[in-house]
Parts: C-alpha cells; structure tokens; sequence
C-alpha cells in the first residue's frame, strides 16, 4: 500500500482507520463479555482508541499501547479482492459516517459498486436463524419482490431469515449488500458458500474485522450495527420476543430509522418478537409492496411486488390456499371437515406447481408471496 500526499491510503483506507480495525480484533476478548449489554457496548464502540483501551483492557493496557503506537499499514494484508476504505474516502458510504459507526470497512465486490448501492434505497432484511418454513418463504418473497423492484438489500450473511432474504434476491439477479461478522478472507460455512459466491457477482460483502479474523460473539452485534445504519428501512421477517432477536430491530429504532415488521400467528412463539414490535409502533409490512409504500410512499405494485398473488385462481384453488394460510396446512388437517383427499392433494399439487404453495417439514404446506 503507498500512501497518498492526505495521508489515505490507495487502498482508501488511512493508517488510523486500519488501525483502529486491528485494535477491535484485539480486544475480542473483552468485548464477547461487553456486548451482553448493548447500550454499553454500543458506547465503547465510540470512544476513541486510548479510552477503549483504557475502558476494557484490563491488565494488557500497556501492552495495548505500545502494540498501538508502533502499529505498522503493512502488518495488515488483505486477501486478493479485498479492498479497505474508511469513513475519510469519499466512496465511503454516507449512512456509516456517524460516530458510532465503523471506522473502516474491509470490501469484497469493489468500492465503485458499494458507493453505488449504498447510495440507493436500502432495505435490511433480519430475524431469527432459527426461522420456520413460514419465515423463510416469507423472507425469500420479500428479498425477492423488493430486488426485482430495484431495491437493495442488505442483510447480515447467517442462518434462518436472513439466508432467505438474499437467496430470494439471488432469484431476480439483485442488488445485495452482505454484512459478514468475520473477516472476509475466512471460509464460508458450507451451507452458505454458494449464497455468498453468487450474491458477490452483483453485490458486495463488507467487514469491518481485518482479513483472517473469526466470527465472534460481539461480531454479530457489530454487524447489526452496520446493517441498522445502511438502511432506511429494516424489516423483521421473524423473531422471538427476546433481546438478542430482537437487537436489530432496538437498534434501528434507536437511530430514528424506519422499523416494520411481518405479523405471523399469534399462537407462534417464532412471531412473538414481530408482534412486539408491532404493538409498540412498527409498520406492518405483508409483502414487497408494502416495504415499497413505505419506502416511496403509495404506488401502484412493482414487478416482483403482486399485490395478491391469489388473484384469477378457480374458486377450489383459492379456498386451499385461504385455508392454508390460515393453518389448515397438512392435507390431514384440510380433509377432517369432509373435503374428499383427491380433490384436496389435486388443488395442493396445482397450486405448489403454481409456486403459491412450497413444501416444509413434516409434510406442511407454506404460501408463498404471502398470498393467504
């Protein structure tokens, strides 16, 4: 890396901005303890690099110290197509420029790309990673509907909702921004290798931890800290009512930023969170078109946003979807009031054939697009 005459990097990151991102690699120790509370790890994350130090170093502050003050830009090496930037370039993005936000970001994808997308309209897809098949599907449409109307959307690289979101914008060919809780030359879990790869091609993935860095468990709030300041709208697909679930979403509210969320049932433990947030003022997202409404304010529906996917079915085949969506979702349960099987797996098969219907364990059936 050759320095530039204002002290940036060419690579777009300066030396104080690296080295900020080494001393938070640093402090993984205390911070896994720190982000238990949130408001007080959100706190540390904006003192200035002596103060977190002094505040959480313990008895390695003077080795701290002396490792900060002879801090060399060579001693961090980004992996090939990994690029570094800090909040002094000015493809920065806008949104991460508060105080609380990253000092610096790790890129894969290209800074070019990454100033584009993040200087579109945003939209953060989050929840449980332990989402059941009515969150996926209903992750996966809103990803879906909202790449194909031009949105960008961002979401953290795990399990359950989030995993769903971008795979539904990978249908479309999307937009994505990814946030990783690791460094972004560590491997991929194998269940999500092929995600990651393909939404690279048109996105980006961004980490503020330096390359060779693990997922910690203060990097998984940190990155919902990015991903609260990147969008303006956040939506929670399905959370249970619990703070670590929940945390996003608090975060995002916090910071005045638009939250709304996607109502399940209201006997479901997995919906418990979004209900929550729901009674306490979120706006109510059902599908696509509605995080458009909120994002553009009323519209008519935007490819990929169908405001009733049900519309124009035959009478037999609406009645299915209705009573499946409204939990009636195994062919034994749709045939105990009577409805002859044969009819009932016929219209079940039409409509999964149709893509209205998708397949979950036990032998349930989810609606997709939020249709029922």
């Amino acid at each position: 890396m050759s320095a530039r005459g204002d002290g940036v990097e060419s690579s777009g990151a300066c030396r104080g901005c690296l080295r900020r991102s080494w001393l938070l690699s640093a402090l993984s120790a205390p911070l896994d303890y720190q982000c238990l509370d949130r408001g007080r790890f959100q706190d540390l994350l904006e003192l200035s690099d002596d103060d977190l130090i002094q505040a959480i170093g313990g008895r390695r502050r003077e080795e701290l110290r002396s490792a900060h003050a002879q801090f060399e830009v060579q001693s961090i090496r980004p992996a090939p197509g990994v690029e570094a930037v800090c909040r002094h370039d000015p493809s920065y993005p806008p949104s991460l420029k508060d105080p609380g936000g990253p000092r610096m970001l790790n890129v894969a994808g290209g800074l070019e790309r990454l100033h584009v997308l993040s200087t579109t309209p945003t939209v953060a897809i989050i929840g449980s990673s332990r989402a059941t098949d009515y969150g996926m599907e209903m992750a996966k449409a809103l990803g879906r509907g909202l790449a194909a109307s031009g949105v960008t959307l961002t979401s953290e690289l795990s399990d359950g909702i989030a995993a769903g979101a971008l795979a539904g914008a990978m249908e479309v060919g999307g937009r994505t921004i990814m946030v990783l809780s690791r460094g972004l030359d560590v491997a991929t879990p194998a269940g999500r290798r092929s995600l990651y790869q393909r939404a690279r091609q048109a996105g980006c993935g961004l980490s503020e931890l330096p390359c060779g860095c693990k997922a910690r468990r203060w990097t998984h709030a940190a990155a919902e800290r990015i991903l609260a300041r990147l969008a303006e709208l956040t939506v929670v697909v399905e959370a249970q009512d619990s703070p670590r679930e929940l945390a996003g979403a608090r975060m995002a509210q916090a910071l005045g930023r638009m939250v709304a969320a996607v109502p399940g049932r209201v006997t479901s433990r997995a919906s418990g969170g979004t209900h929550a947030l729901l009674m306490g003022g979120a706006r109510l997202v059902r599908g696509p078109a509605d995080a458009l409404e909120l994002l553009y304010g009323p519209r008519a529906p935007t490819a990929g946003a169908p405001a009733d996917p049900g519309r124009g079915l035959e009478p037999r085949l609406r009645d299915t979807l209705e009573r499946v969506g409204a939990g009636r979702d195994t062919p034994d349960k749709l045939t105990r009031a009577g409805e002859d099987a044969g009819e009932t797996l016929l219209a079940l098969s039409e409509l999964e054939l149709l893509g209205l219907l998708a397949r979950g364990d036990g032998g349930r059936y989810v609606p997709r697009n939020g249709a029922a």
